[in-house]
């Protein structure tokens, strides 16, 4: 069985690696181009895999929000309820009134066609 995971977790860790490398983004990627990153973790599987994970790839801190976690004016950004965020309930309100300007012209149009 040991000699299994020394077989299969170097091979997972590799995968994973060439995966994460080949769908990174160029700006998130240090040190090298794609192409020497993904080329190192196929030829030298562990010691490229563990050079990726520590030192390829720009990492950022997980958190709400935006991929940084972190709102525009520096502040951390939290999770608000549907019913308290107020850009929520501003696209409510024009939804209302856009139905209701619907609702009334029909009304208005059928009410001419019947004089």
């Amino acid at each position: 069985m040991l000699r299994i995971l020394m077989f299969v977790v170097p091979l997972a860790l590799s995968v994973y690696a060439f995966i994460d490398c080949i769908s990174t983004d160029e700006k998130d990627i240090r040190h090298m181009p794609k192409p020497l990153w993904a080329i190192l973790v196929l030829l030298f599987p562990l010691v490229g895999s563990i050079s990726w994970l520590i030192a390829g790839k720009k990492r950022h801190p997980a958190g709400p929000g935006r991929p940084g976690g972190w709102a525009a004016g520096g502040r951390r950004q939290q999770w608000v309820a549907p019913d308290d965020n107020p850009e929520f309930l501003k696209s409510l309100s024009e939804e209302d009134r856009e139905e209701r300007e619907g609702r009334e012209g029909r009304d208005k149009k059928k009410d001419g066609d019947d004089s």
